[in-house]
């Protein structure tokens, strides 16, 4: 089920129903402030909406409060076997703290980790995966790897509960997304708290894009999920790219431009890689986060259906091409003009405040007309549905 509870990571609500939020991790050296604020810097411009960093020693614990108080993303500060750094961190007033509760030092250093997060409200993420499941249930991962992550995360949020602490939220990550994907849902039947998804050690950006992207979907398709990390052996902002494109994949988000591109075939009569790469490029580079959907088609079978729902499409065709706007054709354009006509269209779109022409009168406008595409097949327009 959807989480229910909420907790605050700086001015980001997390789960009870707040839109999901996109995170990321720094790859620089903690201890080095100047470097890792840079970092942040790009992942809060690339979209990024938390950012975690790594504490792994007390020189990283040291320079949080330089971090905390230029970031422009709430930082959480990610703890390993050392509950002294979970309280350096509270003190520098981290948003929030990842920790493994079983693997900091035993119930009085979580005790005093969970008090002194009481004292300044700061959440608590319990980070349970494959790589830090308690011995006595390594065992149990062998033939049941989901069952061991769920079991493994109660445990933690049972040793929170009877100190009378709910300010925490959970992930159960696994670098194999059916196990991620079967754990998730699993705890999702248990708890009420707020779940941050992720399929951890995804790989290069090729494979690790993949599967992220069938896990994280798979999740948020089902409801499930409140935070999400896509993790790349790549730059950090490459992360938080694929993350929005699944959020957009998803219907959940809307950021920045989506774009439809047929994938070419013997019917086209352009270039259609070319053209959608052209097309992809300017969007990238001169539109920012303006949001609009773009279509790139390459013929006359499916141009008409695909570019004509979109804000703006092009459609490929013997030598002209068509322009498409909220689901009208508004002319035929030599080739070698369709992009930039395009964006001449989307330009004064946007200047007039993005207007939403998409009526059935913008549909019919054109119904009836038989559109010639130089040497190829004509094309009669059909008005939109009743």
């Amino acid at each position: 089920m959807a989480s229910k509870r909420s907790v605050q990571v700086g001015r980001v609500t997390v789960g009870g129903g707040a839109p999901v939020a996109v995170q990321s991790m720094t790859t620089t050296q903690t201890n080095d402030p100047k470097a890792t604020l840079a970092q942040i810097q790009e992942l809060f411009e690339a979209g990024c909406e938390i950012v975690r960093v790594a504490v792994p020693g007390l020189p990283d614990a040291d320079a949080l409060p330089e971090i905390v108080k230029f970031s422009p993303l709430p930082v959480v500060a990610d703890i390993h076997f050392n509950a002294s750094l979970a309280l350096r961190a509270i003190e520098a007033n981290v948003a929030c703290v990842r920790i493994n509760p079983g693997n900091i030092g035993g119930d009085d250093k979580v005790i005093q980790v969970v008090e002194a997060a009481k004292a300044k409200n700061i959440p608590i993420r319990i980070g349970m995966n494959m790589g830090s499941l308690p011995q006595h249930l390594r065992s149990m991962a062998v033939p049941s790897p989901a069952e061991a992550l769920v079991e493994g995360a109660l445990e933690e949020v049972r040793l929170l509960e009877r100190m009378g602490y709910q300010n925490y939220k959970i992930s159960v990550k696994a670098s194999d997304p059916v196990v991620m994907v079967n754990a998730y849902r699993q705890l999702s039947e248990k708890v009420d708290c707020p779940l941050h998804l992720g399929v951890t050690e995804a790989g290069t950006p090729f494979a690790g894009t993949i599967k992220s992207s069938v896990g994280l979907g798979a999740l948020l398709l089902d409801g499930i999920g409140d935070t999400i990390r896509v993790s790349l052996s790549a730059p950090p902002v490459e992360e938080v790219k694929v993350a929005w494109e699944v959020l957009k994949a998803t219907g959940l988000r809307k950021k920045g431009f989506n774009m439809i591109a047929c994938p070419s075939c013997g019917r086209a009569d352009v270039e259609i890689v070319d053209l959608a790469g052209q097309v992809e490029d300017r969007l990238r580079n001169d539109y920012g986060d303006e949001i609009m959907e773009i279509a790139v088609m390459g013929c006359a079978v499916n141009g008409p259906g695909e570019a004509g729902n979109a804000d703006f499409g092009i459609a490929g065709g013997r030598h002209v091409g068509f322009l498409y706007a909220h689901g009208a054709v508004l002319r035929k354009v030599p080739q070698a003009e369709l992009v930039d006509e395009l964006f001449k269209e989307i330009d004064a779109w946007i200047a007039a405040g993005k207007p939403d022409h998409r009526t059935k009168e913008a549909f019919g406008k054109h119904e009836g007309t038989e559109l010639d595409q130089g040497d190829g097949p004509r094309v009669t327009l059909i008005g939109a549905p009743e």
